[in-house]
């Protein structure tokens, strides 16, 4: 947010990468080297079961686990929450879209939605609105600007006979075949590559941090860390958590990062926090969320 510490960061990470745009009001260090051309995807085979994890179905196709992280100070919790996107539709909701007047919590964006879960769509400008990078859906425009970042969420098909989600890696392929067979694209910073690499350059930096991703049988992971820690250090816990994990892009961090998800009688809310600042307790209101909402 503005006048944090992460503003600073940001600012740099968007003059480096686009001279001509606004700064960013928070970002995260950037991804490490470039994968390989081509992706190698292994079988998707479930793990064994003293391995699974302890997935509690919130509703059908909507299950969230709470599983134990790296060592670190803080609650060591990583939530995720799984979603069928056979059952559920993915939808991009924009505080700059006409009639959404402003930034929400994830909670709050659910339930002015009718979504059953929601997470930070992107890291976003000082405007509280626009995205760093791009963010179009089929009703609205947020951000024309391709970057370069690698990452790029793709949903709402055009076309028949693609996947109802998936991530773009553009080290492994060509964004414009995804643009003309989607209609809602959001960019951000590669995680997990197409080959299940972790790309994240080491850093000492700490954050709380938001992240979606895919499963090998295509599902969609909304992805929460509250303990600050170390990106690239997160990324590998994520690839050795028995989540199946394909792909994954960073979409927020900080106190600002949160998921949001609810079923039956129970809500699963979770939040992030400071680097090393003292502890943020509420959710912070964001201006773009990603929401998966009951396919009718």
């Amino acid at each position: 947010m503005p006048g944090m510490l992460a503003t600073v960061l940001a600012a740099a990470l968007v003059q480096a990468l686009a001279p001509v745009a606004p700064a960013a009001a928070h970002a995260a260090p950037p991804p490490a080297a470039k994968a390989p051309p081509a992706p190698v995807v292994a079988p998707a085979t479930p793990p064994p079961a003293a391995q699974q994890a302890p997935w509690q179905a919130l509703e059908p196709g909507l299950d969230v686990a709470d599983l134990q992280g790296p060592p670190a100070d803080g609650d060591r919790k990583i939530t995720v929450v799984r979603i069928d996107p056979t059952r559920f539709e993915l939808r991009l909701l924009s505080a700059s879209a006409p009639g959404e007047g402003g930034p929400r919590t994830a909670r709050a964006w659910a339930y002015r939605s009718g979504a059953s879960a929601t997470i930070n769509a992107a890291m976003y400008q000082e405007d509280y609105r626009t995205s760093v990078s791009l963010m179009r859906s089929r009703e609205h425009v947020n951000q024309r600007r391709v970057s370069k970042d690698k990452a790029v969420l793709a949903f709402d098909p055009l076309v028949s006979g693609v996947p109802p989600v998936r991530i773009v890696d553009r080290e492994c392929e060509s964004l414009d075949d995804a643009a003309v067979r989607y209609a809602t694209l959001v960019q951000s910073i590669r995680m997990v590559s197409c080959d299940r690499r972790n790309v994240w350059a080491p850093s000492d930096r700490r954050f709380s941090a938001a992240a979606i991703g895919v499963d090998r049988r295509g599902r969609v992971l909304f992805v929460h860390a509250r303990t600050p820690w170390p990106i690239h250090e997160l990324v590998a816990a994520l690839l050795a958590l028995p989540i199946d994990l394909a792909q994954a892009m960073y979409v927020e961090g900080g106190p600002e990062a949160q998921v949001f998800a609810r079923g039956g009688s129970r809500e699963v809310e979770r939040v992030g926090t400071f680097e090393g600042t003292g502890e943020n307790l509420r959710a912070w209101p964001v201006p773009n969320v990603v929401a998966a909402i009951r396919r009718k």
